[in-house]
Order: structure tokens, then C-alpha cells, then sequence
């Protein structure tokens, strides 16, 4: 009869010995493994129950995951705190006119600017008063009649606007207003009477910022905003 080497024997045992550890380990169930994946099993249709009565299989979403959005909370507001904080801002003007909309209004804003810059630089009263609030065309009335008795003229380019915010929103059942910051790019020379420039310059770029409000009753059936307020910032 042949007998194992007393080292066969070690290795025997050795092996034995992991054998019943890995076993062990592997053997044991905890109650949280997950169920066999069967590819031919039938997998429930979006929306509707699974086998647990308590869960929804929902849409993924386009990159493949299940989360939703925080309540309340709207995927682009998660992505951009930006948007979030102006729609709080204009909440309570939303709440008088639900179809406001900042961004078409801020759209509206750049155009009235350019506009009643533009023509107020020129003198031109016709186009100023359907966009002005009585109180600010009188001001405005006054300031180029002034001119115009010193026999100045304004050579005036517009540039453009370099940005375009709504900082501030107040509404209620008579008035709307909401205030916006302008930051634009002007060329600006007043000439005098003998075409001297006495102020400003005709070919530098300057940039300016103001604050305009804007206003309209939501009882009104006019949607027209006019300018109400202006206040240049410092």
C-alpha cells in the first residue's frame, strides 16, 4: 500500500481547511440577496405595479437614471439657482398676471430701452410719449426742450446692451411694476450751436448703467408696460 509524503498530507489539509471557510462564508443567505436575473422574464411595463403591490417602476429619465426632482422643484431650478431666485423675484407680479413671463418681458425691456434712448437723444417726443408714464415724459419733455432752447444737437449711437436683469418685482390689484437693470454701450456727443462738441465724445464707447421701473394695470385690457422710473446707477 502506498502512503501519502508527510508534506501531501499539509497540503490535504490546508486545502480542506479554506475549503470549509469559503463555505461558509459563501454559503450563508442574509436575506438581502437580490433574486437571480432572468433575462426572459417578462419586466413590467412603465407606470405600472411590480410584484411588490408598494412600488412603481417609473420612467428613467434621459441619462438613464430614476431620480426625480425635489418637490416643489423643477429639474432646471435644481441645475441653475439662478432660475429659481427669479422666479421667487417675480412671483408676486405671476400672481396678478399668470401669463406674465420674465423672460419675453426682459426681451420687451431691451427693445423699449434702445428705443426711448434712441429717441430721446433725437427729440423725438412722438415716439417717447406711448412709452412713458405722464410723470416721466414731462421730465423728459423738459430736459430736450432745455436743449433745444440752447440750440444743442445730439449725435447718438447705440451699441447695444450688454446685459439685461430684473432686480426687483411688487404687484397688486391695481399696479404691476418691475425694475430692471440696463448695462449699454453708447456713443454720445452734445454739439452746440457752432457744432462743438461740449460734452461727451463722438467716437468713444462709453458704458452706462440704469435702473428703470416698469408698470401697467393688470385691470387694464392695455398689456403695454410704460416707464415710470429711472434712475441712473453709480
Amino acid at each position: 500500500m502506498q502512503f501519502f509524503d508527510f508534506y501531501t498530507l499539509v497540503f490535504i489539509a490546508i486545502a480542506v481547511f479554506f475549503f470549509l471557510r469559503l463555505r461558509g462564508v459563501l454559503g450563508k443567505r442574509t436575506g438581502h440577496e437580490r433574486r437571480p436575473y432572468d433575462p426572459y422574464a417578462e419586466k413590467p411595463k412603465t407606470g405600472q405595479k411590480s410584484s411588490n403591490d408598494n412600488v412603481i417602476n417609473l420612467p428613467k429619465r434621459a441619462d438613464g437614471t430614476d431620480e426625480e426632482p425635489v418637490d416643489g422643484q423643477d429639474e432646471d431650478e435644481d441645475i441653475d439657482p439662478k432660475k429659481l431666485a427669479l422666479k421667487n423675484l417675480v412671483a408676486p407680479v405671476v400672481a396678478r398676471d399668470p401669463d406674465f413671463d420674465a423672460k419675453e418681458f426682459v426681451t420687451g425691456a431691451r427693445v423699449a430701452y434702445e428705443m426711448i434712448v434712441t429717441a430721446y437723444a433725437a427729440g423725438n417726443r412722438d415716439q417717447l410719449k406711448p412709452l412713458l408714464s405722464e410723470e416721466v415724459y414731462a421730465g423728459f419733455d423738459e430736459a430736450i426742450a432745455e436743449r433745444e432752447s440752447r440750440s444743442e444737437n445730439v449725435d447718438f449711437t447705440f451699441v447695444g446692451i450688454e446685459k439685461a436683469n430684473i432686480v426687483d418685482a411688487h404687484g397688486d390689484n391695481s399696479e404691476l411694476r418691475v425694475t430692471v437693470r440696463f448695462v449699454s454701450e453708447l456713443i454720445s456727443a452734445t454739439r452746440d450751436q457752432g457744432g462743438d462738441i461740449i460734452d461727451g465724445s463722438a467716437s468713444k464707447v462709453t458704458e452706462v448703467t440704469d435702473i428703470w421701473t416698469f408698470a401697467r394695470d393688470p385691470r387694464d385690457g392695455d398689456p403695454n408696460w410704460r416707464l415710470v422710473a429711472t434712475e441712473a446707477a453709480d
